[in-house]
């Protein structure tokens, strides 16, 4: 669907020009009540110690009256050192609103604008709206029709897209923000301890030499690997318990982790064998590493400091295409990376909540490789 030269950046913003175009002023709440909004600031606002939402107004001169402007995620204006953005929702503008004769301007002087009156009675009926449709939806596959879609670096993007459907955000975007403003900078600081761009830079390196997803683990799969090679077919699991119990040898090097070892075994081969049995896996089929994990992260990283503004825009497409060969040596198809990155996932959070850790690792791996518009369906692994 195009509107004129206007093509809907998101859904959200296709569904507001339909309901605007019908006068279906109650479609378009429920359209507002399951998306962000995005309001701007300063940056120089933000970051003072306790500031807290500012609705800037501007006085509507066709329309003879005040209003505030927002925006939906599909329609932020480039990347800005300056400028940033807080995210905010239908239902939180109503518990804030400072005036009754203030108008709500929904992506002004576009067509997938909206204006909404923001009387007493309005405002309970954003309430209602934002209860309806639960706020915005996770997980999500959302794709922004004017971000990469093709080529390296949208390849590269792609291998982030775990996180970024998970959270229900855009996976195709290097822009003004990853959530907004304060969340990246939060992101950032926890957990990855990164509070400016020497600290960035430093995180990215580690990750794209796969130096966090664990040494253990990636051994334990090393291992299994080698012997597959050795034996001309994969061993069995005792085999396979015996060949690790030896490199881990109490009075060897890394004897210390004898235990934890025998534990990431146990736990590769229960997920591995549900993977198998939700057919995820061929019957024969195996993950030899987790280097996903990281690389997937590596991508959320970066899209975390250019939002924080740690790094510009051409930065940020450098450090992503970087991401990207190491990843392609190590998987074959965007379905053995997935699953390599759901894998080292629930091996390191295999806790109490193990078994909806599972249920949503699933339904992330059916969305990315199965949805017919998801980056995995559209863009060639290599």
């Amino acid at each position: 669907m195009t509107t004129g030269s206007w093509t809907p950046p998101t859904d959200t913003e296709r569904l507001l020009h339909e309901a605007g175009a019908r006068g279906d002023r109650g479609a378009v709440l429920d359209a507002l009540g399951r998306t962000r909004l995005y309001v701007l600031v300063a940056r120089l606002h933000a970051d003072a110690p306790g500031s807290g939402t500012f609705l800037l107004h501007r006085r509507d001169k066709t329309a003879r009256r005040t209003v505030v402007p927002v925006l939906t995620e599909g329609m932020l204006p480039p990347w800005h050192p300056d400028w940033v953005f807080r995210q905010t929702t239908l239902d939180a503008l109503a518990g804030t609103w400072p005036h009754d004769k203030w108008w709500l301007a929904v992506n002004p002087d576009t067509p997938f604008e909206a204006a909404l009156p923001a009387g007493a009675a309005d405002r309970q009926a954003w309430r209602e709206a934002g209860r309806r449709g639960g706020g915005p939806a996770r997980p999500r596959l959302l794709t922004h029709a004017g971000g990469h879609l093709h080529g390296p670096v949208a390849h590269a993007l792609a291998l982030g897209a775990h996180l970024a459907v998970l959270n229900g955000l855009v996976w195709n975007g290097l822009g003004a923000q990853y959530e907004d403003y304060p969340t990246d900078v939060a992101r950032l600081r926890r957990p990855w301890a990164v509070h400016h761009r020497a600290g960035f830079r430093e995180t990215l390196r580690t990750l794209i030499a796969t130096r966090l997803v664990g040494r253990v683990p990636e051994s334990v799969l090393g291992i299994r690997h080698r012997l597959t090679a050795r034996l001309g077919g994969a061993p069995t699991e005792e085999q396979w318990a015996a060949a690790v119990a030896t490199a881990f040898d109490p009075d060897g090097l890394h004897g210390e982790h004898r235990a934890e070892a025998a534990e990431f075994l146990r736990r590769i081969v229960h997920y591995e064998a549900r993977f198998r049995a939700d057919g995820l896996l061929p019957a024969n089929g195996r993950v030899d590493t987790l280097a996903a994990f990281d690389h997937g992260r590596a991508v959320n990283v970066v899209r975390l400091a250019l939002g924080a503004r740690y790094c510009d825009p051409l930065e940020a497409e450098r450090s992503v295409l970087r991401v990207a060969e190491p990843a392609r040596r190590a998987y074959g198809s965007w379905e053995a990376f997935s699953l390599g990155y759901l894998l080292a996932r629930l091996i390191h959070f295999d806790e109490d909540g193990a078994e909806s850790a599972y249920q949503e690792s699933v339904a992330l791996h059916r969305a990315l490789t199965r949805t017919p518009s998801s980056p995995y369906r559209n863009i060639p692994w290599s």
